[in-house]
């Protein structure tokens, strides 16, 4: 694969509304984000993913956009957003928005002329049946029938998600070019690319049929009709043709359900997009990203395998996007640590493993910091779809209210979405107003208070970002081969990069005991997460909760 200049880059991944809020009414606003170039251009960041900006009710914070051309009113204007493209310029730092496409907010132009006139022209721009009942038993992401009666009248409107997210309708083509027109505008204003959100779910099962039931409730997954259909190739190219590919930019496609032997059409020469979310290691925790309360055991040598299978599918056939939170995610330091969450070396070794996989690193906002997850004592409490269906769900499951409200705060999305902990301060200094969701417990302890000090979680990741950009080793770690290593221990996961003059070879030690493994290649240690390993003749010894690179 030839290289590209998206492949050298580092991600560094905004929630607007709880990163910084400049004009104190508890909500974070573009001016925050630009108030802070200053800290991400410090970090090494190349390159900021910014969560839906668009006008917006809110009901899934930002991703129900009811309004393409513009910017919220919560988090400034067009005007703050331009200056803001023009201030990261300045530092050296590109700018990617979200980009949502499979459905709109119900409170969109369109779909208000839809609800208030039968004949509306816009009628077909969604996916929208006749009948006296529900077309079919599908269930929506975020619970309950993924159709909604349209009052009035005998007719039912679909969303994959909320009932406040109306699906377009992606067969017609008069509404794939108010798309692609759209998308056009945006990369004119100088934006460098999208992060796509559910795209494989604009292609449904045209035969509108009812499944097998899978819950209590009687309904069954959409994804299994309505995710990554047969057909979706045409709207993906025609995308691609009609948009991107016109343009300078990059594109990272959250890509739910798509196989390892459909990449090529993805992510190879000639693909859909430039990169791919791969989420099957992701969600080794639970049954499915939809269905938390059907917990799983795991192990690091089932990480390892998950996290090798998809960097082996993926260098099969381009690149990928590596990552281990984002704001549907909980915090990874909870979910990978558990009881060592708030074991400064065992994070700075979890952060260093996914960061030297082969791809382009993306990090959310305050994984630099080590922050853990939140402890709710109520449901009251969350502000996500996601999370208060998942509650209702897991107790119709048959679990107690206690049991259903620990699962959710282990992987409720409200974990990554909490106010960025700038300081001990109340509010953990982001804002002097009661913020929007209240701020994670850890705050006074967990902070950007770590800027600067020797040893911290912060420098150890701007350290580990100036070693894989400006080092010597940087074709190898960024543009290097991948394959796994044998493992001497469940505990760890291990990996090589194979360069055109070095093979650099990875160990992280989870475990609470020193691991010794031979390696008679390994002559010098490049990288360490903290002191104390040994390395003489063809033995390493690596101490707990540690991770190394070390160089043939």
């Amino acid at each position: 694969m030839e290289k590209i200049w998206w492949q050298g880059e580092i991600v560094y991944q905004i929630y607007p509304k709880s990163f910084s809020d400049s004009n104190h009414d508890g909500i974070g606003d573009l001016k925050g984000i630009t108030s802070k170039l200053d800290y991400l251009n410090d970090l090494g960041i190349t390159m900021l993913w910014i969560c839906p900006i668009y006008p917006s009710p809110m009901d899934d914070n930002g991703y129900d956009i009811s309004d393409y051309f513009g910017v919220a009113p919560e988090f400034g204007t067009l005007q703050d957003l331009e200056e803001l493209i023009e201030e990261a310029i300045k530092s050296g730092i590109k700018i990617i928005l979200d980009l949502v496409v499979n459905h709109t907010s119900d409170e969109h132009n369109w779909f208000k002329d839809v609800l208030a006139n039968p004949n509306s022209k816009y009628k077909d721009y969604y996916v929208i049946k006749e009948g006296k009942t529900k077309p079919t038993n599908w269930r929506s992401v975020f619970g309950g029938s993924v159709w909604e009666k349209i009052p009035g009248r005998e007719e039912y409107y679909f969303h994959s998600f909320g009932k406040k997210q109306p699906d377009l309708n992606w067969e017609n083509p008069e509404l794939r070019q108010e798309i692609y027109k759209m998308v056009n505008w945006w990369l004119d204003k100088g934006i460098s690319g999208f992060r796509i959100d559910a795209i494989t779910f604009i292609k449904k099962d045209l035969a509108w049929k009812n499944l097998p039931v899978d819950g209590v409730d009687g309904l069954s997954k959409v994804t299994k009709s309505g995710r990554n259909m047969p057909g979706i190739d045409v709207f993906l190219k025609e995308l691609q043709r009609e948009t991107f590919s016109k343009h300078h930019c990059v594109t990272v496609a959250e890509a739910p359900g798509v196989g390892y032997d459909e990449l090529g059409q993805f992510i190879g020469e000639d693909g859909f997009f430039d990169m791919i979310f791969d989420f099957k290691y992701a969600d080794l925790d639970v049954k499915s990203g939809s269905e938390w309360f059907v917990r799983l055991p795991w192990t690091y040598r089932e990480l390892n395998d998950k996290i090798m299978d998809s960097q082996e599918a993926i260098q099969r056939y381009g690149w990928g996007a590596n990552f281990i939170e984002n704001h549907d995610q909980p915090r990874a330091t909870t979910k990978y640590l558990q009881k060592k969450a708030r074991n400064s070396d065992a994070v700075k070794t979890l952060g260093a493993m996914y960061f030297f996989l082969k791809g382009t690193p993306f990090i959310y906002q305050g994984q630099e910091l080590g922050v853990i997850n939140f402890e709710r004592e109520t449901v009251s409490d969350f502000n996500d779809l996601s999370s208060i269906d998942q509650y209702q769900r897991s107790i119709n499951e048959g679990l107690t209210p206690e049991e259903a409200l620990h699962i959710v705060n282990l992987r409720s999305r409200d974990n990554s979405r909490t106010p960025f902990p700038w300081s001990a301060e109340e509010n953990g200094g982001f804002s002097t107003a009661t913020p929007w969701l209240k701020v994670t417990e850890s705050y006074t302890e967990i902070n950007a208070a770590q800027v600067g000090v020797e040893g911290s979680i912060y420098e150890f990741y701007k350290e580990m970002i100036d070693f894989r950009q400006h080092g010597k080793y940087f074709e190898t770690l960024v543009y290097g081969d991948i394959a796994r290593l044998p493992l001497e221990s469940d505990e760890m996961i291990a990996y090589k990069r194979i360069g055109q003059t070095e093979t650099i070879y990875a160990y992280f030690n989870f475990g609470n005991e020193v691991l010794n493994l031979p390696n008679s290649r390994a002559k010098e240690i490049i990288f360490e997460t903290a002191k104390g390993t040994k390395l003489e003749n063809g033995q390493i010894q690596l101490p707990a909760n540690t991770g190394i690179l070390v160089k043939s």
